[in-house]
């Protein structure tokens, strides 16, 4: 199968288009025949070496793990999808090896879901990975009807997720971002504040009794976060695992099927969107990951295989 792959850790000159085994489909797994699949910043930092001391690396690595496409082989006992059905998948596994930049992916059953029939082949393959962390963190904190919620980043692939799922559970929602980006989080039913100094002043004012919850997408904002937290708030950080000091949730994104399909159900109730700045052909990989680590980038970056 082509694939793209590095064989050392490095920038996007480690890539290259190569051949590779296609991946035999075990128990409880499926092959699926990748349509798309969406570039997260943590590929490239995989990619660098960022995590080497966290998860083994196995050469030569193909990268990415969000995936949208089609059931191309059923593995034993994982009966829930047949060949043909169209899926996305948050497809981590415990190593570094087999990505989903490349014509097929094995994924492990529990972590598949259908494809949201709301969304396009980039949208779908971009909701996984950024959709999963924000529902994770805004559920696991318990977010709910009446909470005033902060959301740091909330202009990012993951905080404009973050801001329409906490709005559809019935919270206020208060976002930090460039005033370029203000505009945007009115449209998904935020309240925009500029980061930056007298940001807590500024969140303030619109919360004076402070929030109940804070989602900290970006890091670096731990100070911020329990200048405004309400006593008895609740807050997590993806970035900072320094918040557990100060009674906080340091978290990860799971892979989770059934959390997939509670976003896809989101979606195609028309309550969640996915942004998608530009898609990429499989030979542009490299480029693809050199547009997300400039940061200027409004929407996901999709390849399409």
């Amino acid at each position: 199968m082509r694939a793209m792959t590095y064989s050392a850790f490095g920038g996007p000159e480690v890539l290259a288009e190569t051949r590779q085994p296609r991946p035999k489909c075990g128990p409880g797994e499926i092959l699926v025949r990748v349509r798309r699949a969406a570039v997260n910043p943590v590929d490239w930092k995989i990619m660098a070496g960022g995590l080497k001391d966290l998860m083994e690396a196995f050469f030569p690595v193909v990268p990415g793990w969000d995936v949208a496409g089609v059931v191309e082989q059923v593995g034993i006992d994982a009966s829930e999808f047949s060949v043909g059905d169209e899926v996305i998948a948050y497809a981590r596994k415990d190593y570094v090896h087999g990505g989903t930049f490349a014509e097929f992916v094995t994924v492990p059953v529990r972590a598949l879901a259908r494809r949201p029939a709301s969304l396009t082949w980039d949208q779908a393959a971009g909701l996984p990975l950024a959709g999963l962390t924000a529902y994770q963190v805004l559920t696991r904190l318990g977010t709910g009807p009446g909470d005033t919620v902060l959301i740091h980043g909330a202009a990012g692939g993951v905080g404009s997720l973050g801001v329409q799922i906490a709005r559809t559970r019935g919270a206020r929602v208060i976002g930090t971002a460039s005033p370029a980006n203000h505009e945007r989080i009115r449209e998904l039913g935020g309240e925009p504040v500029a980061y930056g100094e007298g940001v807590v002043e500024r969140v303030r004012a619109l919360a004076p009794d402070g929030v109940d919850v804070a989602a900290d997408f970006v890091g670096g904002v731990l100070d911020t976060t329990l200048a405004v937290l309400r006593e008895g708030g609740r807050h997590a950080s993806i970035a900072d695992g320094s918040v557990i000091d100060s009674g906080g949730q340091w978290m990860w994104v799971r892979p989770s099927g059934a959390d997939l399909a509670e976003l896809g159900a989101l979606a195609d109730a028309g309550k969640l969107t996915v942004p998608v700045a530009r898609t990429f052909p499989l030979e542009e990989l490299a480029d693809a990951f050199a547009l997300s680590q400039s940061g200027h980038v409004h929407g996901k970056v999709v390849v399409a295989v």
